[in-house]
């Protein structure tokens, strides 16, 4: 549980899993949207999935993130909670934004 909890105390790493649950991101949709380096974003995502929060698979060299279906069902009251309270970072509607902005560019040709 303290993975998990400290994989979730870092405000990047909110507004990462804000975007993703919307639906899976290739990596490159998440830099783009959070206007962050494709290391940086990286490195939050290896710490995401490794407390299970999301999960990955791979296309070609490209590699997309969602979220773990185990981490809902065994953390349903949290999941919940985190899908509400999300919306309230301040930078929620501009990552929004940006999310949108990048599915209409073909950022990295990730076709999904």
């Amino acid at each position: 549980m303290v993975e998990l909890l400290k994989a979730l105390a870092d405000e990047t790493r909110l507004r990462i899993l804000a975007q993703v649950l919307k639906g899976k991101l290739c990596v490159c949709e998440i830099e783009n949207c959070l206007v962050l380096t494709q290391s940086n974003v990286s490195r939050h995502l290896t710490i995401l999935k490794s407390a299970g929060i999301l999960s990955s698979y791979k296309k070609a060299q490209w590699t997309y993130y969602m979220i773990n279906d185990d981490f809902i069902n065994n953390h349903k009251y949290l999941y919940d909670y985190l899908c509400q309270e999300v919306k309230r970072l301040p930078s929620y509607q501009m990552d929004s934004i940006n999310l949108q902005k990048s599915k209409f560019q073909d950022l990295c040709q990730c076709k999904k």
